[in-house]
């Protein structure tokens, strides 16, 4: 049984916006990395309309992706100051308090990606126990990114031990490999500008973007979105897409 009734296999992809949302629910957002919650920043703010407490958490505030020489910053440690101001930017124009985002400062491989250990293991069960979240959202591991490859892995598994019923909601990003597609959000125009002002005030990652592919920061998720939507065939133009799963006692 589901912590509320949601299909965790449905026959086909359904709205997530004609699902029920209990009252007083809670979602937690982990990201590997800063950015990771901006890129499904719709689905989000459709449960915090709708009264869900959203808490933010980050695995660590890396550096990775920051151009060296960006606003002077060449150090890994300057690097990832400008990464966690821009994620904290983000999320006040999101709307959330500065309570509800928290900086887990994993530590992280040379690369700047989390590291499956002990100690980064300790530090989600601490987060699961401290957020007690209903919803568990975080980008699917079947990535080629190794920071979410990991983070999914350690997270599920200690989600999955904790003893809490708990909804996970994984989604669909520019470099999952494959994914069950459970659940869609669509949106229209002006949500995508909405979004994409939210993912310009990345702006290491959006200049990163214009230098080397040519497009913005914003662009490139929202093409995505764009493409998730075709792949569906939805009337909508863009789309958010995740897989659902659920474990626990019930």
């Amino acid at each position: 049984m589901n912590p509320f009734p949601w299909p965790t296999r449905p026959s086909k992809p359904v709205d997530i916006r004609k699902l029920p949302v209990p009252s007083g629910l809670s979602l937690l957002f982990l990201g590997p990395h800063p950015d990771d919650f901006d890129a499904v920043a719709v689905t989000m703010r459709w449960f915090h309309q709708r009264g869900t407490r959203l808490h933010v958490a980050v695995a660590t505030p890396s550096g990775s992706g920051v151009e060296d020489g960006y606003s002077g910053a060449r150090t890994p440690e300057a690097k990832a100051t400008i990464r966690e101001k821009e994620q904290r930017e983000s999320c006040r124009f999101f709307g959330l308090p500065e309570s509800a985002l928290s900086f887990l400062h994993m530590s992280e491989d040379e690369d700047g990606h989390p590291t499956s250990n002990d100690a980064n293991l300790e530090t989600i069960r601490h987060l699961l126990a401290e957020t007690q979240p209903d919803i568990l959202a975080m980008p699917h591991g079947n990535d080629t990114n190794p920071g979410h490859q990991r983070i999914y892995t350690m997270a599920m598994d200690t989600a999955k031990s904790a003893g809490m019923p708990i909804m996970a909601l994984l989604n669909r990003d520019p470099k999952t490999i494959a994914i069950r597609q459970d659940a869609f959000t669509p949106f229209d125009d002006n949500a995508a500008r909405w979004k994409g002002e939210m993912l310009r005030l990345h702006q290491s990652q959006h200049q990163r973007n214009l230098n080397t592919r040519g497009h913005g920061f914003d662009e490139r998720i929202l093409e995505v979105n764009r493409r998730f939507a075709q792949d569906l065939r939805l009337d909508a133009p863009f789309a958010e897409v995740f897989q659902l799963e659920s474990f626990g006692p019930r």
